[in-house]
């Protein structure tokens, strides 16, 4: 076993990223304190494909040193908008055909295992604030909440991870629905 070098893993370029057809996906960052989070988000975003990040209220925008370090120039590939008021984006996606999708715990989120992307179209993903999490205007405007199942004695994961996990669940069932 080696590792294989950049050349090897043959990563296509900004420009080609931009022309491809995307997950019909776009994650929205709901006040986001750190820039290290927001950083990340862009990178997964790549990573995973996803169409469009939206970052809202309080969540910083490129270009900023923090940002960067974490998105190592994902903020080149992916397609971003920052939308001041986040109910607004929601009603905005929400005419425009996307599920509105939380990640959140909720009185009746559903658990990410038993969760099914498929039913609902074009989704918009949105994940909260580190400690407060979603902004409660949302809750009325949602499709569903879901929820990633834990086992220790936090309440919660990291933004980053957390929207790792989410993202990468719901791209997997597009594709195996897609093939």
């Amino acid at each position: 076993m080696k590792k294989l070098s950049m050349d090897e893993l043959g990563r296509i370029t900004p420009e080609e990223f931009k022309k491809q057809e995307k997950a019909p996906i776009v994650l929205v960052l709901d006040n986001i304190r750190s820039m290290h989070n927001v950083g990340s988000a862009f990178r997964t975003c790549d990573a995973f494909n996803i169409e469009k990040l939206y970052l809202c209220g309080i969540t910083a925008t490129p270009p900023q040193k923090e940002i960067s370090k974490t998105a190592l120039g994902a903020t080149e590939s992916v397609e971003w908008e920052y939308v001041e008021h986040v109910a607004e984006l929601a009603n905005r996606l929400k005419s425009e055909g996307y599920s509105i999708l939380l990640v959140e715990q909720t009185d009746n989120s559903v658990m990410l295992q038993d969760f099914d992307f498929s039913k609902y179209g074009k989704i918009a993903l949105f994940v909260g604030n580190e400690v407060f999490g979603i902004s409660d205007e949302l809750l009325p405007l949602c499709d569903a909440a879901i929820e990633i199942p834990q086992f220790g004695t936090k309440h919660s994961l990291n933004v980053s991870v957390a929207t790792g996990i989410v993202l990468w669940e719901a791209v997997k069932q597009f594709i195996i629905h897609d093939v």
